[in-house]
């Protein structure tokens, strides 16, 4: 994916909540001082933003940057639930503004949705660190949007015995996989597993496999701690041929290339 978001990106949350209106709830037309977001979860709202009136609902996506001005109002009948946040930039976010448009309808995301909850629970506890996993999770929650609305990428969680799958290889891919093992795992035929697996992740079992084992490869030499044929060996290739051949297919260069200078002699 295109990096989208600067390495300089550190925002810093000056409020967030969880909103769950009253009869009496409206906001005042007021000009935005900091980046705005707002994901509706359920009822109905009218937004006016920049005096332009728009009518939302669950899974609409309101961002707004410095100068935008907005006013609000929800129905008696049908009371908004939404998260709130506000933040503010240490640094340049990358532009980020330029790239999102103030009304998005993502639809109720259940990974996003589950990221505003932790962070609603993690500001509101306050314990020790807080304002460190905050942040944290607002950036994860960025990058989903950006994903979504920018790259057109929709990586929300699929078929539960997938994920299941793709997190037993990221843990267990020095050993010895099969596509037979793997679909006993999860109690499903072979054939449908491979089906099944490709669906979900682009890929085939193989490919998936090999991917994980040559991004790991890569990080060992990239630490020069290591030799090729060390990383080969513990990254789960059966030999140097097999190794190098993946590993110039998916990166397009020697893994020779990947270790330090000052470690080659």
């Amino acid at each position: 994916m295109e990096k989208l978001i600067s390495e300089d990106f550190f925002p810093k949350i000056d409020y967030h909540v969880f909103r769950k209106c009253n009869l009496s709830w409206r906001l005042q037309k007021q000009r935005v001082n900091r980046h705005d977001i707002t994901y509706i979860v359920k009822g109905k709202a009218r937004y006016t933003i920049n005096d332009t009136a728009h009518e939302l609902g669950p899974g609409d996506l309101v961002y707004l940057t410095e100068k935008d001005y907005k006013e609000a109002i929800t129905y008696p009948d049908n009371l908004m639930q939404c998260f709130s946040i506000n933040f503010t930039f240490d640094k340049t976010g990358g532009a980020i503004e330029s790239l999102l448009p103030a009304i998005n309808h993502i639809g109720l995301r259940r990974d996003i949705v589950n990221l505003f909850r932790e962070l609603t629970i993690s500001w509101a506890e306050q314990q020790s660190g807080y304002m460190v996993k905050t942040r944290a999770l607002l950036m994860l929650i960025i990058q989903r949007l950006m994903e979504i609305i920018v790259n057109d990428i929709d990586s929300e969680p699929g078929d539960y015995r997938i994920n299941k799958i793709t997190r037993y290889i990221s843990l267990h891919y020095p050993e010895k996989l099969t596509v037979k093992n793997l679909a006993l795992q999860i109690g499903i035929d072979t054939d449908y597993f491979g089906h099944l697996f490709k669906r979900e992740t682009g890929m085939t079992v193989h490919q998936y496999i090999t991917k994980i084992r040559i991004r790991s490869a890569e990080n060992m030499l990239q630490s020069g701690n290591y030799k090729v044929q060390e990383v080969a060996e513990q990254c789960g290739f059966s030999d140097n041929f097999h190794f190098y051949k993946s590993f110039r297919s998916l990166r397009g260069f020697a893994p020779s290339n990947c270790i330090p200078k000052k470690n080659l002699k």
